[in-house]
């Protein structure tokens, strides 16, 4: 399957489109907060620090909760233009009236709340395209695209914007235009609850029995070992700066570059993703890319003064590509008839990631050995992830 022919499908085009705005809204708002809330609003960095304490327990809680609702009673579309909505009014109150109560507000709670659209987004993917089987990887791969091509630009634009001379804080400018959009599109074009093409009957579970489905073994070692993958990304993204900080001949543009570039060999690779999907279970994939995607997290450290350097991102392009892609379709076929709870379940996968990067970074700073051990002890927490995933999924006779 193409992407031309995946977004032929007014749906899918529908997503493709929410994402790409989803990916210009995360952009202009993730890489500045620190420098915003430290900086400009004046928090102190413990305050900061609790305000993000408050934005991964509110995100968890908000995707797992909106995930299990919108299963429970199928009502998808009040739900999706209720998180986008909370989106264009956090942006809009720091774009307007810009305080510590605001910024409190807004990246405590409400933006938030609205980044529980990424799994809802590909919730309403999978009930319209249900019947596509073995085709899955190869939608969800081409929808992924376009929010890491928009964020991608948008930090393109900022790089540029900022040495024209712009202030940092109109990124909410364009944060606010693009929630007004997103939430505008989701009104005009999400279809309406109970007139769509396809079933969406409601679970019939309570909050109770969801969250006992999720909580059930088989499902909670697999997302534990996803995490486990995903990690590596988490501490790449800690990493990459102190290192190129630390380097005598690298600068915080060089580093500016790197991420890019690795951002933008996913684009590609992830519209080139259905050429293979269907030849390898999605096990096989996923621990070929953690071992393209932590040889280039432990090499970087290693090769920062050199030219090599810059190949490395190629891997990063290729590995990341299998694991920012596939788990979606993972967690939905493994939550069939669950596509909010599935959705719901990258908002787990990612708290996961977070603790497991930070208690590798942490055990490595007490060790004392330096950003390679680092990179070496998150590698090798993501391999295990791997290793073990493709153990329990292997196939049997």
């Amino acid at each position: 399957m193409t992407s031309l022919s995946v977004l032929r499908d007014p749906t899918l085009r529908l997503i493709a489109w929410a994402l790409l705005l989803l990916g210009a809204l995360n952009a202009s708002v993730y890489p500045y907060q620190s420098l915003v809330g430290i900086e400009r609003i004046g928090l102190s960095e413990p305050a900061f620090a609790l305000i993000l304490t408050l934005a991964s327990a509110t995100s968890v809680t908000a995707s797992v909760l909106l995930g299990i609702l919108s299963d429970q009673r199928a009502n998808r579309r009040r739900i999706a233009l209720l998180t986008a909505t909370s989106g264009a009014a956090g942006v809009g109150l720091m774009l307007i009236a810009p305080s510590p109560l605001t910024f409190a507000l807004c990246h405590g709670l409400l933006f938030p709340v609205a980044t529980s659209l990424y799994g809802q987004l590909f919730a309403l993917a999978r009930l319209a395209r249900s019947d596509d089987g073995t085709a899955r990887d190869a939608i969800l791969g081409t929808l992924r695209s376009a929010l890491s091509l928009s964020f991608l630009t948008m930090l393109v634009f900022w790089t540029f914007a900022f040495g024209w001379g712009l202030d940092v804080m109109a990124v909410y400018l364009s944060a606010t235009l693009a929630a007004v959009a997103l939430t505008t599109l989701l009104h005009l074009r999400w279809p309406r609850d109970g007139q769509t093409t396809w079933a969406d009957r409601p679970s019939g579970l309570n909050f109770r029995r969801a969250l006992a489905e999720i909580a059930e073994p088989r499902i909670l070692i697999r997302l534990l070992l996803l995490g486990a993958i995903a990690s590596a990304g988490n501490l790449y993204m800690i990493l990459t700066a102190l290192v190129f900080d630390a380097s005598p001949i690298r600068d915080a543009g060089d580093a500016a570059l790197y991420i890019g570039l690795v951002a933008g060999w996913e684009v590609p690779f992830m519209l080139l993703l259905p050429r293979i999907t269907h030849r390898f279970r999605r096990a096989t994939l996923l621990a070929a890319g953690t071992v393209l995607y932590v040889t280039h997290l432990a090499l970087m450290p290693v090769l920062t003064d050199t030219a090599w350097l810059w190949g490395l991102t190629l891997l990063a392009g290729l590995g990341g590509t299998a694991i920012l892609t596939l788990p979606i379709a993972y967690y939905q076929d493994l939550l069939d008839g669950r596509p909010g709870a599935a959705g719901a379940m990258i908002a787990l996968q990612r708290l996961a990631a977070e603790l497991l990067a930070a208690a590798a970074f942490a055990t490595g700073a007490l060790i004392g050995g330096g950003y390679a051990l680092t990179a070496l002890m998150g590698a090798g927490v993501a391999l295990t992830g791997a290793g073990v995933l493709l153990w329990i999924d292997r196939p049997r006779l």
